[in-house]
């Protein structure tokens, strides 16, 4: 069934591989990491470049475009090891704080010898997808056992947005089957109707329904929204 609108749904960060520049989400196990407490807030940042000079006998027209800067999304995220944060029974986050952050680190942080750096990552929330690259990782720790091993923990996080040539050429046809497409339920609408639209071949109904976490998936609820993955 769908989730529940006032279910919970965690943001899910996904390790990802450009391959041929066709960046598509990594699967297995350590690939992505699903938070036990969402961010209480995002800040998704887009800017636009003008030229510094004025053309001659600029008139107040402004300047030129010169171009687009990559988008930014940062988000801070709490870590907690104190037992009280209800966990999900299929959640694979360790109980430890710092067991959380090393989990976290190794799909977002850690230097990939075949790759030659850290990992493009999918985010993946609500509305949002954002394919990036880490810029910033910070960590506050704030309660501790008497050890001194922490108990929660915030982490800042800050990302660049990342976009492959041939993705930036695909996005010149945005129903093209090779980019990631959000999709709103409409009344009368079927998975395999959707994929067909999306994909043009309604057998990929069963990994978009995998890709979703819907156990049933021949009802669906409108309003409901679904993430249809770029096709590898």
């Amino acid at each position: 069934m769908p989730v529940p609108s006032g279910a919970l749904t965690p943001l899910r960060i996904t390790a990802c591989t450009d391959n041929g520049g066709v960046v598509s989400p990594q699967s297995g196990a350590g690939a992505s990491i699903a938070l036990l407490i969402n961010p209480s807030q995002l800040r998704h940042e887009r800017n636009t470049c003008f030229s510094k000079e004025k053309p001659m006998g600029d008139t107040g027209s402004g300047r030129p475009f010169s171009h687009m800067q990559p988008g930014k999304l940062s988000f801070a995220v709490v870590f907690d090891g104190t037992g009280v944060v209800p966990r999900p029974a299929n959640s694979a986050m360790p109980d430890e704080v710092e067991d959380q952050l090393k989990a976290l680190s190794a799909v977002i942080y850690a230097y990939k010898g075949v790759q030659h750096q850290p990992s493009i990552v999918q985010i993946l929330w609500g509305l949002l997808i954002f394919t990036g690259r880490l810029t910033s990782f910070s960590t506050d720790y704030t309660l501790f056992r008497p050890s001194g091993a922490p108990l929660r923990a915030t982490a800042t996080l800050a990302f660049d947005s990342y976009t492959s040539s041939k993705q930036a050429r695909l996005e010149a046809d945005a129903s093209s089957p090779d980019l990631s497409h959000l999709v709103r339920v409409r009344d009368g609408d079927t998975l395999p109707l959707l994929c067909e639209r999306i994909y043009g071949d309604s057998r990929y109904y069963m990994d978009v329904a995998r890709f979703n976490g819907l156990r049933q998936f021949r009802a669906l609820e409108p309003g409901t929204a679904l993430h249809f993955p770029p096709l590898e």
